[in-house]
């Protein structure tokens, strides 16, 4: 049987599923948001505890790495980003999980060539990146600086 490339995309139209893109979007969206809202109750909360700002922040960011790794070590974060999608990549939940997964999948291969090795996969190249970015904003703010004076 021999198609042409319109015929090809036909078939291939009518055999994939339909995708609801506004409705994935909309859920996307509240599951972030509620992670995010989950964020700020763990700030509000230190910061009614007494903890500066800062250290409230900080608390906070700490809280949701340890919340992200838990869930991700019960299952329950794949299965939420399973239907979520990109709702789940807020950025310090969804690279906690991106470090626990391959921690706890190669776990069986021990500690340093599996656990230690593995989760680094992924952590490896954004701190590897995240270094070499934050390192050239920092030089390009000390070379601008003199020249923006006060402006900051």
């Amino acid at each position: 049987m021999q198609l042409n490339k319109a015929e090809y995309a036909a078939l291939v139209k009518k055999a994939s599923p339909r995708s609801a893109v506004g409705r994935n979007c909309v859920w996307a969206f509240a599951v972030g948001g509620c992670i995010c809202a989950v964020g700020e109750g763990l700030r509000q909360w230190f910061l009614a505890a007494g903890y500066t700002l800062s250290d409230a922040s900080l608390l906070a960011s700490v809280g949701l790495i340890f919340l992200s790794a838990v869930t991700t070590a019960l299952g329950w974060y794949q299965k939420l980003a399973s239907r979520a999608g990109a709702g789940t990549l807020v950025p310090i939940t969804g690279f906690a999980n991106a470090v626990v997964s391959p921690a706890i999948e190669f776990r069986c291969e021990g500690l340093v060539t599996g656990s230690g090795a593995k989760m680094f996969v992924i952590a490896g190249p954004v701190i590897v990146y995240g270094t070499l970015a934050g390192s050239a904003w920092g030089l390009v703010w000390y070379l601008i600086r003199p020249y923006v004076g006060g402006m900051v």
